[in-house]
């Protein structure tokens, strides 16, 4: 019966190609009142509580170009999206984890026929969606190739996605990327949460043949790519992500606050804090004194991350650095829940991008020249992880 259902989805899938000329095809592009020119109204939440709204920076026009592909979140019927973003899927997700990326580089994002949470559903009742993603696939490609026609002009670009968009750019990488000449123009690729896998000791092979995992701060033409994990919570043997199902294989992390580090690292994070998705322990209590008085806030130390990597597991151990006599929050969420329990081989997938999201603006910013990177507000100093 699966199989004669996704036969049938398959014949129903559309044929025709994107038209990606057509500027309606995408989500966001640099100058343009879209999804990504939201306001993000953010508050500082710190051990003493709610602090100052932080403006959204301002500044010249990065230097560097962002291309960007968003993750799984459409609830389309059948098993591709249509081209037509929703406010609270495609549009809410690119706002939340890559419209803050908009002060450090220009950003273009593609509307494509993503596989939909359906399509998870059925992939993971053993189903085949091998049509599907082949779909998702060439509206990618065929996006990419638009961007460098049109848009790119020669400049260093950054590929930056997550979840389904990040599988799609490392397919995007390993086939269209690697190999020429716009490989020397590849800045970095931030691919979190799905796994890149390399050989077992080594930061090069598995996934991309010539593509180096990144090892250092500043290092660039790299990979910087985790699946997060919840401290004392390691995935099991068969997860989704953190295990690789090939011999001699292991999951790439890079510390997205420090690459290269095998410590705890305290992280910068934003975090969208009217979210509305279970938690686990119940619904998140950001401070003492009440409701949050922006939509996001933005937390230093409130987390720290270390990779794990051990035989075919390797994930980003993400701490709490609970402190019950302060204000803040004692717990952040990132698990997925589904018919009514947390999938354990998923993580903290939901908390990837944002959990680390400052540390990853600023090394993009850092790509640019000094003339060209916009100022970010002030920060305090991060406490040690306890």
């Amino acid at each position: 019966m699966m199989s004669l259902f996704l036969a049938a989805v398959a014949a129903a899938l559309p044929a025709s190609s994107v038209n990606y000329s057509d500027e309606a095809n995408w989500l966001c592009l640099p100058g343009r009142a879209d999804a990504c020119a939201v306001p993000l109204r953010t508050t500082e939440l710190g051990p003493n509580g709610y602090g100052a709204t932080i403006p959204r920076p301002g500044g010249k026009s990065p230097d560097v170009d962002c291309f960007i592909v968003y993750p799984t979140v459409s609830r389309d019927s059948g098993l591709n999206s249509d081209l037509v973003p929703g406010d609270g899927e495609e549009k809410a997700a690119v706002q939340t984890q890559f419209a803050r990326f908009a002060q450090a580089c220009r950003l273009y994002a593609p509307i494509y026929r993503s596989m939909t949470v359906g399509a998870v559903g059925v992939a993971a009742t053993g189903g085949d969606v091998t049509q599907p993603a082949m779909l998702a696939y060439a509206d990618v490609r065929k996006a990419w190739a638009e961007y460098l026609a049109r848009y790119n002009k020669g400049r260093p670009f950054i590929l930056l996605g997550h979840s389904q968009g990040s599988l799609m750019l490392q397919q995007l990488l390993a086939k269209d990327i690697e190999g020429r000449p716009e490989a020397k123009r590849m800045k970095l690729a931030i691919i979190p949460g799905f796994n890149v896998l390399v050989p077992q000791g080594r930061a090069v092979g598995g996934t991309f043949k010539s593509t180096p995992i990144c090892t250092r701060t500043g290092q660039t033409g790299c990979v910087m790519s985790w699946v997060s994990f919840r401290e004392r919570n390691v995935p099991p043997v068969g997860a989704l992500f953190g295990y690789a199902d090939k011999a001699g294989m292991t999951v790439a992390c890079t510390n997205p606050a420090a690459p290269g580090a095998r410590d705890w690292v305290p992280l910068e994070s934003y975090w969208y804090a009217r979210s509305n998705l279970p938690v686990p322990g119940g619904p998140i209590a950001w401070s003492s004194e009440g409701a949050p008085p922006t939509p996001y806030l933005r937390t230093e130390g409130l987390v720290s991350a270390k990779c794990v990597n051990d035989g075919p597991r390797g994930y980003l151990s993400i701490r709490t650095n609970a402190d019950p006599a302060d204000k803040r929050t004692d717990r952040v969420g990132g698990e997925v829940g589904a018919f009514g329990f947390f999938l354990p081989g998923w993580g903290m997938h939901l908390a990837d991008v944002n959990a680390a999201q400052g540390n990853l603006v600023r090394a993009v910013e850092g790509l640019n020249s000094p003339k060209a990177a916009a100022p970010l507000q002030s920060r305090t100093a991060a406490p040690a992880p306890r």
